[in-house]
């Protein structure tokens, strides 16, 4: 993964690859490129005119645009790279920190293939630096573990593009000494590498990573960050009664796995539950999807994959709060042992559920871990997952929906979201969707009405929280797996989302600062 340095060096001093600086939209319809703070001595370089010479190459300043331009003589570094920031802050306001985060992202990964970067960002204070050092190690990610990319001469002999990521980062204008800056960076540096872990596990092939072998992923981690880990097969699962998750994994030759990790802290005085659903692939079984449908079902264990980094990223973090991950995994496929359309599984907690549809299965391994989350009695659970379609065509590709049975603790999810830089808007139960998933023959089906699916598969999850305990439900579908062009630090594939939301939850609730 890419180095992270804080640097007290003059840019036109430091040995680099390129140096990063950023511009902005100036005010109103004439306000011009502004070169942002941090620019100062690069500016100075160029005799004060480094906004117009980009602006004579096109650069307007707009979020995310990257213009390259030869370093003015008596620079170390031979390229100068300049990331648009957006628009110019108001007065006595300074540039945000996902503005930071995205120009940062942004710079990375136009630098793939460099050794080394000099970032000149705006930075006021540690928050600052922490953004620009999360926005930079996020951009730089790259997925090329199944690529014949092994070696530069073999790339070459194939004629095949053999650059790696950018290697080393200095952020200028921190300060290294400062205990607030070095725990900002050293933050953004768990939670990126955790984060980018969760994106690994996204776009790994199925064939490679079946319910098995994301637990044994698990239990390595949880060995490695002190993290206690539990792992029950299909055996355990059919013991301990978790008719859901073995409903789903009926069909698939990889048999079914519930794992618990359990990061627990001396001084923590709250406890949190994240669950998250983990269908390694799924083919809608015999509710089979159709056509051009299938093609990225390797993301429908991102839930999981949040919930995993996050709580190895609060063992790191040393967090006062305990947190339990639950990883409910099964492969979703069908064969003649798969449940059917109209089978009714009896849940861990007890309740019976008619399978209407068997691609509404991922509702039916959280239920069972909901329930064995709930006897934990945690003061909130939280679920991750990318649920529903009807999600997506709710809130798009880039926004999560979130449902409570708490509108406080919604309401403060959504604001830990929005503070961390993940679009996400609150959606509600409404209780008159409820009567469409009942059943004739069990306690509930596993469909309800067509409009408002997301809603209902919200609903369907409360079913199974404990009785008293605070609850909200992430549904992810839309910004797990990105197909387009990356963005930003968003790259294609998978993209790690909610695991910022989920550790800066962690860190609120052990600062005390939630109910």
């Amino acid at each position: 993964m890419t180095a992270l340095t804080l640097s007290t060096a003059a840019a036109t001093g430091l040995r680099a690859d390129a140096i990063v600086v950023g511009v902005a939209k100036g005010a109103g319809s004439k306000g011009g490129l502004v070169v942002a703070p941090g620019a100062e001595a690069v500016d100075k370089a160029y005799d004060g005119k480094l906004a117009s010479v980009l602006e004579t190459l096109g650069a307007s300043g707009g979020e995310g645009e990257v213009t390259k331009l030869p370093a003015p003589s008596g620079f170390k570094a031979p390229v100068v790279v300049a990331v648009g920031l957006g628009g110019v802050p108001e007065k006595d306001e300074t540039y945000g920190t996902d503005a930071l985060r995205r120009a940062a992202g942004a710079a990375a990964r136009a630098l793939t293939g460099a050794k080394k970067a000099a970032f000149a960002l705006p930075v006021e204070d540690a928050d600052d630096a922490g953004a620009i050092a999360e926005g930079a190690l996020l951009g730089s990610y790259s997925f090329d573990a199944y690529k014949e990319q092994a070696d530069a001469k073999s790339a070459k002999k194939n004629g095949k593009d053999a650059k790696a990521p950018l290697a080393e980062v200095a952020l200028l204008g921190a300060k290294p000494r400062d205990k607030a800056y070095k725990a900002a960076v050293d933050r953004a540096t768990a939670v990126a590498q955790e984060l980018n872990r969760a994106r690994d596990l996204v776009n790994t092939p199925p064939n490679d990573l079946s319910p098995e072998a994301f637990a044994a992923v698990a239990q390595a981690a949880a060995k490695e960050h002190g993290i206690k880990v539990q792992v029950l097969d299909e055996k355990a699962l059919a013991k301990g009664g978790f008719g859901g998750i073995l409903g789903v994994g009926a069909g698939s030759d990889a048999p079914p796995r519930l794992v618990k990790l359990s990061y627990t802290h001396s001084k923590a005085k709250k406890h949190l539950a994240y669950v998250g659903k983990g269908i390694t692939y799924d083919s809608g079984g015999i509710s089979l999807k159709p056509a051009g449908h299938n093609e990225t079902m390797k993301c429908d264990m991102a839930g999981a994959a949040a919930v995993f980094a996050a709580v190895v990223a609060a063992a790191r973090l040393g967090l006062e709060v305990n947190v339990t991950g639950w990883l409910a995994l099964a492969e979703n496929m069908p064969s003649g042992s798969a449940t059917r359309p109209g089978d009714v599984l009896r849940m861990y907690s007890g309740k019976t559920v008619e399978v209407l549809n068997t691609d509404a299965e991922g509702r039916l391994v959280l239920a069972d871990a909901i329930a064995k989350a709930s006897e934990d009695a945690p003061d909130a659970i939280v679920d991750v997952a990318t649920l529903t379609g009807a999600m997506m065509m709710a809130l798009g590709n880039r926004t999560f929906g979130i449902m409570s049975n708490d509108d406080a603790f919604r309401t403060s999810v959504h604001e830990i979201a929005e503070e961390v830089g993940e679009p996400s808007w609150p959606m509600p139960l409404p209780a008159d969707l409820r009567k469409g998933m009942d059943s004739p023959t069990a306690d509930i089906a596993n469909m309800g009405e067509r409009m408002g699916g997301g809603l209902v598969a919200g609903l369907f999850l409360q079913e199974f929280v404990g009785e008293g305990i605070t609850w909200a439900h992430l549904d992810i579908a839309g910004p797990a797996f990105h197909e387009g062009a990356p963005y930003g630090y968003t790259p294609k594939g998978g993209t790690g989302s909610a695991v910022r939301t989920l550790v800066r939850l962690a860190e609120h609730t052990a600062a005390g600062d939630l109910g």
